[in-house]
């Protein structure tokens, strides 16, 4: 019973998230207009549509940023929202031609800003993207949810659209890049929305299966001016000094004293600084380290 009360919470809680990702699809007035995305308006002045063919208009943002309009010619669409095109529209129509038009401006496909997902979803592929504040959980709905091989975290890779677009392994990817990684149980199952990243143009998510093995979360990265920078098997306990001493110490013209140790923490990059030198000395708390994390030891001023 016990067992079967948990799922119930569950699944209320991911159809919670779900609403609000429609919730969030449909603020469209937030939405910022580019090349590519499909426009349809409707145009009433005295009570009467004014379009030829009595429906609505169908337009596409050009290569130059504009729309083709009846009355006005090209009119700029690149970089506005919704709400800005249409009154734009609206003011030029009223100055020239009707008294008190009626603009309906809508995007119906979205195609200038897109993100991409991979791995254990039910319709991986490009979504555009519907909203400036889509998020992880939207993605995944607009993808039809996770499949039940998913495994435990999610990757999502900045800017990395064109690397799949031009033939790009995500495997390698998620190796080479600074994935965000995100926490799949505290976003799907415990409905943490503190894990729903937000996404960007271009961006690209991967899901792996259980299988998958976390290469980039079972290494730290040692770099910058110590003897040999490079990846390391992560150790329990293990803490920046020591990373520096596994990499052979510091090289010359190093500053040990402007280390820092970056980590993503719930998609958040963070940058913590420390004076290794302090360190070595017992006047300052050594880091310990976690996986992913990256040590830099930068070159001397002087």
């Amino acid at each position: 019973m016990r067992n079967a009360s948990t799922k119930i919470v569950i699944l209320a809680l991911t159809l919670v998230l779900l609403c609000r990702a429609e919730a969030v699809f449909a603020q469209k007035g937030k939405y910022v207009l580019g090349i590519g995305d499909r426009l349809s308006l409707l145009l009433y002045a005295g009570g009467k549509l004014q379009l030829e063919g009595g429906g609505a208009l169908m337009l596409t943002i050009s290569e130059d940023g504009t729309i083709t309009l009846p009355f006005l010619g090209k009119v700029t669409a690149d970089g506005l929202t919704v709400d800005k095109l249409t009154r734009k529209i609206t003011t030029r129509l009223k100055t020239d031609y009707f008294v008190d038009p009626q603009v309906i401006l809508s995007v119906v496909a979205y195609r200038s800003k897109k993100v991409y997902i991979l791995g254990e979803v039910k319709k991986p592929g490009s979504y555009g993207m519907e909203s400036e504040n889509t998020g992880l959980i939207e993605l995944i709905s607009m993808a039809g949810g996770a499949t039940e091989k998913r495994g435990k975290k999610a990757f999502v890779l900045r800017g990395a659209y064109a690397d799949i677009a031009s033939g790009g392994k995500i495997n390698e990817l998620v190796k080479k890049k600074e994935p965000i990684v995100v926490d799949l149980q505290r976003l799907l199952e415990r409905a943490d929305l503190s894990a729903n990243v937000r996404l960007r143009a271009d961006d690209v998510v991967y899901i792996p299966p259980r299988r998958f093995v976390d290469i980039a979360q079972s290494k730290i990265y040692v770099m910058g001016h110590v003897k040999r920078p490079g990846i390391y098997d992560f150790q329990d306990g293990i803490t920046a000094l020591n990373a520096c001493l596994l990499a052979g110490g510091f090289a010359k013209f190093a500053a040990p004293n402007r280390a820092t140790v970056s980590r993503f923490d719930n998609g958040q990059k963070i940058i913590i600084r420390i004076d290794l030198n302090d360190v070595k000395e017992g006047d300052a708390d050594d880091i310990v380290l976690k996986p992913g994390d990256r040590v830099y030891v930068p070159k001397s001023r002087l």
